[in-house]
């Protein structure tokens, strides 16, 4: 379906796409987490690695168990981006794919959003947020926590399109129903990631989705994630991956903790 919906994008059928909401839903929220001592089972120091030593973390909370570490490290900024980061690698992904971007990306990112609980020792991502992606032709791409979980395009004429992960609709079913012309553009089917993984591993071909195009994918959710924490708007090179703003640049990469490092 997502294929699909790129497909007809591309080939117009709603027209000049102006703007793309991923949405993405908000990020859960924490109380306090008790510092225990962890599990006897799990090497916290080299589960940490390169990131700054801190206390492991684990309550039993409202809806259940809270951590800073299996799953639960999504929702703090010292290791990931919160939903930017997580179902955004999945949406963002099409919007730029839909775009024809994957080797480019936005001219500047602005973020606002719902501040997390202040309380130490919670979850530290925005409850709430919206991210707002400006492209080089004007085109607009939203991340954002409201609205069905989905990716929802804007044409012309009040049209649009949107697909989710079993759901493909539109303004007019003809946009979805007619065939395309048999000399439309036509994508590329993988057969599902693993397959065409294992299937490029045979055969020595890029997968449908590689490296550069995963890369630049998940760029746009970080600098998203960037411009969030920094509550406002900051311009991007997508070709040197540089922003403008010096405290945006400064959120890029930090220290490794010793005795981590990268050598190249």
């Amino acid at each position: 379906m997502f294929r699909t919906a790129c497909e007809l994008v591309r080939s117009g059928r709603i027209g000049k796409v102006s703007r793309i909401e991923a949405r993405i839903n908000d990020n859960p929220q924490s109380e306090s987490i008790p510092a225990v001592a962890p599990p006897a089972e799990l090497d916290w120091n080299m589960w940490l690695g390169p990131t700054p030593e801190t206390e492991y973390l684990y309550g039993m909370q409202k809806g259940g168990s809270k951590t800073n570490c299996h799953y639960d490290f999504r929702w703090w900024y010292m290791w990931s981006g919160g939903k930017m980061t997580d179902w955004g690698a999945h949406h963002i992904d099409i919007g730029q794919w839909a775009l024809d971007k994957d080797f480019d990306g936005p001219v500047s990112v602005e973020g606002k959003g719902t501040p997390p609980n202040p309380a130490p020792r919670s979850y530290t991502c925005h409850k709430d947020f919206d991210v707002t992606y400006t492209y080089a032709d004007g085109t607009v791409m939203v991340a954002t926590s409201r609205g069905e979980n989905g990716v929802h395009f804007k044409g012309e004429n009040g049209k649009w399109l949107f697909v989710s992960r079993g759901k493909l609709s539109a303004s007019d079913e003809k946009i979805i129903k007619e065939p395309l012309p048999k000399d439309a553009l036509r994508l590329p089917v993988s057969g599902g990631h693993m397959f065409n993984f294992l299937e490029c591993v045979r055969s020595g071909e890029k997968p449908i989705c590689n490296a550069e195009v995963g890369a630049s994918s998940v760029i746009v959710c970080h600098i998203g994630a960037i411009a969030l924490r920094l509550g406002k708007k900051v311009g991007w090179d997508p070709k040197s991956h540089k922003f403008d703003d010096a405290d945006a640049n400064a959120l890029i990469a930090r220290e490794y903790r010793s005795p981590w490092k990268l050598e190249g």
